[in-house]
């Protein structure tokens, strides 16, 4: 085994060099003023803070909680349904249908969200291909909270599906065999034993889709139209205007914030259940 260590360095120094250091980077410069990433004239303050009260920060946070809330409840309302199907499916291949649900995730998230906010905008190919066939309609709806809510749904409804179908193709079929011979109709059994056993997967996608929806920037600046305000665009502003202090700060507390959220996941799902 000690001849094998060896073979960890090189993931060891990557950890170091694209994780440790940029980390303690971040928590430096939100604890000094300086101009950029120069700490020359660097000096400890706690001035950083303060500005988490600025009107902007505030209304960022809620509509980060906001929109990540409704994004997450509407993507657990369609994934369970969703998830309980597929696992009640008779599939001999399971691994196929794995491979179904993840096949959205392996194209560009941009390119997702760039063709989904094009049929969001107005005089989009839909409403062209109407048109020819005397129907004026247009779902312009891009820069709007709708907009940013159905792009998030779209990017991240597989993480909910996910862990969810992980749990419920676990439960052993004997349960449902043995609800339905004490008498348990299909509703009973699905209250009392289908759900009590799927919570872990429930809790485990409802923290995987609200953490990426509440921190991300990329949908939020698509869909939004750069007219919706949330925390990953002010980080993003932060960093693009140079602004490095205050947007290490953001990030360091959204990170924290990701990290309690794991320990969550570790508390709920001790053996890794709802882990494909």
């Amino acid at each position: 085994m000690n001849k094998l260590k060896g073979f960890a360095l090189p993931y060891l120094i990557i950890l170091l060099v694209f994780i440790a250091v940029p980390m303690v980077t971040m928590i430096v410069l939100s604890f000094v003023t300086s101009e950029g990433l120069h700490f020359q004239n660097a000096t400890f303050t706690f001035a950083n803070f303060a500005n988490l009260a600025q009107i902007s920060v505030l209304v960022g946070l809620w509509n980060s909680i906001k929109y990540a809330t409704i994004a997450t409840l509407c993507s657990l309302i369609l994934g369970y349904p969703l998830a309980y199907m597929f696992s009640r499916l008779k599939i001999k291949n399971g691994f196929l249908l794995t491979i179904l649900l993840v096949l959205p995730m392996w194209s560009n998230i941009l390119l997702r969200t760039n063709a989904l906010s094009y049929l969001f905008s107005e005089n989009n190919m839909v409403s062209g291909l109407l048109a020819n066939i005397g129907i004026h309609w247009s779902l312009d709806i891009k820069g709007t909270g709708l907009a940013v809510v159905l792009g998030l749904i779209m990017v991240y409804l597989p993480f909910m599906i996910l862990p969810i179908y992980s749990v419920l193709s676990k439960i052993d079929n004997q349960l449902y065999d043995a609800s339905s011979d004490l008498g348990g109709d299909p509703v009973r059994t699905f209250m009392k034993v289908t759900v009590p056993l799927s919570l872990k997967g429930v809790t485990t996608g409802i923290i995987m889709v609200f953490l990426p929806c509440f921190s991300g920037f990329a949908v939020p600046r698509i869909m939004g139209n750069e007219k919706i305000v949330m925390l990953g665009t002010i980080i993003e502003d932060s960093f693009v205007y140079m602004d490095y202090n205050f947007g290490s700060l953001i990030s360091m507390v959204l990170i924290f914030t990701i990290v309690l959220a794991l320990f969550a996941i570790a508390k709920v799902d001790k053996e890794g259940e709802t882990l494909l």
